[in-house]
């Protein structure tokens, strides 16, 4: 498939993904409550740190070397380097199983602080699994450029996903706490089961019968090694940094306690703030992933021929065009999105620390471009030690503020250390690429015409709600009316007409 195309498609399909997503976590806090929310938030990142582990870094050498030997027309070491990553991710995976089902009761009480974790940690093991070798699969299909089975499936999974947990919810009615997290683990894995057999499948028919396959096969030692040489450095730096970011999550309702809250309050709190007010202003970013499909491997070519100039105007339009979004999206967010939030969450304290988080997400995503500008021109290890840096900073943050100050010092960590994880990245961008900083078409610009719709569209919806409109198409019409305003002021800038160097 055309390179564009793809991105297109996931572009589309993230977004969908995206919104599915939502709407699941609006029903789910209403059936089930922040604490129960919060309970299940934080065994997540238990999940991700054994992900890190076991298959991060083995997905993407099956997409590395499945595109190389599909490139060689050589489809027999596809088939063995599928069969290889997946031995190496159960011989990776036994032992942290293993451990997590024998010492559930302890890591739940004394890693997580909530004993009644430890149901969804024990089935969080067949998740692993099930999503291990689904993944891996999955990535045979990103690497050789057949996007489309991946995608379509990728939001299939998460409709399934949905509707599974929310029935399972509604059919058990689960009298705990512990029973509502383990049922929405349940859910989670009977989902990966579909999701593992339709990716074997798809695979399957991808390739057709082994032995009809071209090419010639390769001696399993040579595939460890290839593996090996591309997982080994990805999934240590992916590992240390899940760490660091579980700690993290992990600390906030230990803390919260020692600010005065009662445990379930703690767990609410920390719910709220990771299960609603984030995932809502995520939102906007959906393109991200798609926009780092493209923009990577092009400055990579662009690299590789010393085109500096086509680099730096490549970087200008991505870039440029990416805040055009992301500014104004965030600062509607940041305004008007508390009456969003409580309205589809019932939960008022969504909107607890709204402008903070959003500045927060905006300097994350800052940090994800640059980041994928250093991928394209091989500075790959500089992104990693600033994202490590970065979220050291944060955990010694949360360390000394959460304690005092709630989640408020969470919030104000997170936009300070994203801040200067966009920085660093731009310095290293910076020196690489020779490229000034654009201040007025990717900064100024876009924020003076985003302040502008944002305060106006304020306006709009206390003249909105005046009118008799309850919350919701309130803060939707404000939205509306105060996007319309930014593109006009725009518009009345010259920023995308020809007369801005960022975009042209």
């Amino acid at each position: 498939m055309d390179p564009l195309r793809s991105v297109a498609l996931l572009t589309i399909t993230g977004i969908l993904s995206q919104l599915v997503g939502f709407v699941y976590r609006v029903f789910l806090t209403r059936m089930a409550g922040a604490e129960i929310l919060g309970l299940y938030q934080l065994i997540l990142p238990i999940y991700s740190v054994l992900l890190s582990l076991t298959s991060v870094g083995l997905t993407t050498a099956v997409s590395n070397l499945s595109a190389r030997y599909e490139a060689l027309d050589n489809r027999r070491a596809v088939y063995q380097v599928r069969g290889q990553a997946v031995k190496l991710f159960f011989l990776l995976a036994i032992l942290p199983c293993a451990g997590l089902l024998i010492f559930s009761d302890g890591a739940s009480v004394y890693i997580l602080g909530d004993a009644r974790t430890r149901l969804g940690l024990m089935l969080l093991v067949p998740c692993l699994l099930l999503t291990g070798t689904e993944n891996l699969h999955k990535h045979y299909f990103y690497g050789t450029g057949r996007v489309l089975p991946a995608a379509v499936t990728e939001l299939l999974e998460q409709l399934l996903r949905a509707t599974l947990i929310l029935t399972l919810l509604w059919y058990l009615r689960p009298g705990t706490a512990e029973g509502a997290v383990g049922t929405i683990v349940l859910g989670m894995a009977l989902c990966e089961v579909c999701s593992a057999l339709t990716q074997l499948v798809l695979f399957r028919l991808s390739l057709g019968p082994r032995e009809k396959l071209p090419g010639r096969d390769l001696e399993p030692p040579i595939l460890r090694r290839q593996l090996g040489s591309i997982a080994l450095p990805l999934g240590f730096a992916a590992l240390l940094g899940n760490l660091i970011s579980s700690a993290n999550a992990v600390l906030i309702p230990r803390l919260l306690v020692q600010s005065g809250m009662d445990q379930g309050q703690a767990v609410s709190a920390y719910g709220v703030t990771f299960g609603m007010t984030l995932p809502m202003l995520m939102l906007p970013t959906a393109f991200l992933s798609a926009l780092g499909l493209v923009l990577t491997p092009k400055l990579s070519q662009y690299s590789a021929l010393g085109k500096q100039e086509a680099i730096r105007r490549q970087v200008r339009r991505s870039v440029g065009a990416a805040n055009l979004i992301l500014i104004p999206a965030l600062t509607l967010m940041a305004v008007l999105g508390s009456g969003i939030g409580v309205a589809l969450y019932q939960e008022p304290s969504v909107a607890d620390h709204l402008p903070l988080l959003a500045l927060g997400v905006l300097f994350s995503c800052w940090q994800s471009l640059f980041t994928y500008v250093l991928s394209g021109v091989g500075r790959q290890g500089a992104a990693a030690l600033i994202s490590l840096v970065c979220d050291l900073l944060q955990l010694t943050i949360t360390c000394l503020t959460v304690g005092r100050l709630g989640m408020a010092g969470y919030a104000a960590g997170f936009a300070l250390t994203s801040l200067l994880g966009a920085v660093l990245t731009w310095g290293v961008v910076s020196r690489e690429t020779g490229l000034k900083l654009p201040v007025f078409s990717w900064f100024a610009a876009p924020t003076l015409a985003a302040c502008l719709g944002a305060s106006c569209g304020d306006l709009m919806e206390t003249v909105l709600l005046r009118g008799g409109l309850t919350a919701l198409p309130a803060a939707a019409g404000a939205m509306v009316f105060g996007l319309l305003l930014y593109l006009a002021a725009l518009q009345a800038m010259g920023v995308g007409s020809g007369r801005s160097d960022g975009l042209t």
